[in-house]
């Protein structure tokens, strides 16, 4: 089984146990192939925490953090707290300790003789060696507190700073000083206590809410970039279909079975996202994705800079769930969920992408028509019922530069195509342009010139 084929099989087992969520697992597999952060927003009751624990459940080997957040958690809660013992003169913390070769050596050696004592003769020479391997232990320690005096240290286990997979519940509850340390948590994966700035090696953090802020009032401004650092958004929604939510129903009276029936580990998942980091984004696929930026802009939703040139993954990740060999048009819908920040956006984004995306060539073929088209009513406007021969000159000589731009750019298509529907839809294209072409020169009594005879003219 290949390394898709088992991440594919975690999404199946997920989406088994949940109705209507294949869009929000879908996501969560992406947030880690990726190593972005995931925002759910939905109402409680909408299996969004369920979802993603069901998922967590099934990376083994992967440490986890969960939390429910209130203005009452405090940053001990989330990064740990200061081991006492590191302030204490002369005291070696733990977290020190843990993994010092040398005092395991020491601690062992003396574990060992003090197992072994049962077995040995009662003579001075055996507390002797013991006397001797107590102080070796002490010593060392001594040294050791010597060279981390005064220096503070942080009890890290089991809080976020050493988990790979975090979730954060209610996120936006959380106070101000926790905020403003999930910032820099989500942002630069470092948290800094007493001066000492500790790694976060976090592969993705999950929040969930039931409502995002208004950005709008002062208090909550704060708020705003906090949410900006979760990259990939989805909105969950009741349950729809009558016949899947008897379904749960019935699963769930019947106790439900809850089994784990696909895994992977977390090395895998390491492996899946190297895999996917080496799918290749053409450049027709960058252009692609500039014109839905330009888009959107264009129609005043904003897509910061930071956002577009930080797409790729994401596509990526799709196209490698989907076994494509390299990205495709169709796989950047999965930008629905990356590029709206209210989620009054969201079907402008969704419309977008989807008329750009799902058959980009037809609306750049669409584009290229309709700009003829009105060309020639610019030129039929002129000419009709006119007696004046110099202005339909000037009229036809217009549309002819207007419809060789156009046919420079039906070229550029057709140099692009893939598929021989691709190049019929081209080639009707141009039929339609010389079509428009001959009806101008027919009407003004001018020798009709093919436009590929007049490019090669100018």
């Amino acid at each position: 089984m290949t390394l898709r084929d088992k991440m594919l099989a975690v999404i199946q087992d997920v989406n088994s146990q949940v109705a209507e969520r294949e869009e929000l697992v879908e996501l969560i597999a992406i947030a880690l192939l990726t190593r972005n952060n995931l925002f759910i927003l939905g109402k409680p009751g909408q299996a969004k925490s369920l979802s993603i624990n069901l998922f967590r459940q099934r990376i083994t080997g992967a440490r986890q953090f969960e939390r429910l957040l209130s203005k009452q958690t405090d940053e001990d809660q989330l990064f740990g707290r200061i081991d006492l013992s590191s302030l204490i003169p002369g005291s070696v913390p733990d977290a020190v300790l843990q993994d010092d070769d040398v005092h395991k050596n020491l601690r062992f050696d003396l574990q060992c003789m003090v197992d072994g004592l049962g077995a040995r003769k009662d003579t001075p020479d055996t507390f002797a060696a013991l006397e001797r391997a107590t102080d070796k232990l002490l010593s060392y320690r001594k040294a050791v507190a010597a060279l981390h005096q005064n220096e503070p240290v942080v009890q890290t286990s089991g809080k976020i700073p050493a988990a790979d997979i975090v979730f954060l519940d209610e996120i936006f509850k959380a106070n101000d000083g926790v905020l403003n340390s999930l910032l820099t948590a989500l942002n630069e994966r470092k948290y800094t206590n007493e001066g000492r700035i500790y790694s976060i090696p976090a592969i993705s953090f999950f929040a969930a809410s039931n409502e995002i802020p208004n950005f709008t009032d002062p208090q909550e401004q704060i708020l705003a970039p906090l949410y900006d650092r979760l990259q990939i958004k989805v909105v969950t929604e009741d349950i729809v279909d009558r016949d899947k939510r008897l379904s749960v129903l019935k699963s769930k009276q019947a106790g439900g079975d809850g089994a784990v029936n696909a895994t992977i580990s977390l090395s895998e998942l390491y492996a899946m996202q190297q895999e996917v980091a080496a799918i290749p984004v053409p450049d027709a696929i960058n252009e692609l994705a500039d014109d839905v930026l330009c888009e959107l802009r264009g129609n005043g939703i904003e897509v910061s800079d930071r956002k577009y040139l930080n797409y790729y993954p994401l596509v990526q990740a799709k196209a490698w769930l989907e076994g494509h060999d390299k990205v495709e048009s169709q796989d950047l819908l999965i930008l629905k969920c990356y590029l709206w920040q209210a989620p009054s956006d969201r079907p402008a984004v969704e419309n977008t992408l989807t008329r750009l995306c799902v058959n980009p060539l037809q609306d750049k073929v669409n584009s290229i028509l309709a700009m003829a088209v009105e060309a020639q009513e610019d030129f039929n406007t002129v000419v009709i019922g006119s007696s004046n021969p110099k202005a339909d000159s000037k009229a036809l000589l217009k549309l002819r530069g207007e419809l060789l731009q156009l046919y420079k750019r039906q070229q550029e298509l057709c140099a692009a195509v893939q598929s021989d529907s691709e190049k019929d839809m081209v080639n009707k294209l141009l039929n339609d342009l010389e079509a428009i072409s001959m009806a101008a020169h027919n009407a003004v009594n001018f020798t009709y010139i093919p436009l590929e005879q007049m490019a090669a003219l100018q």
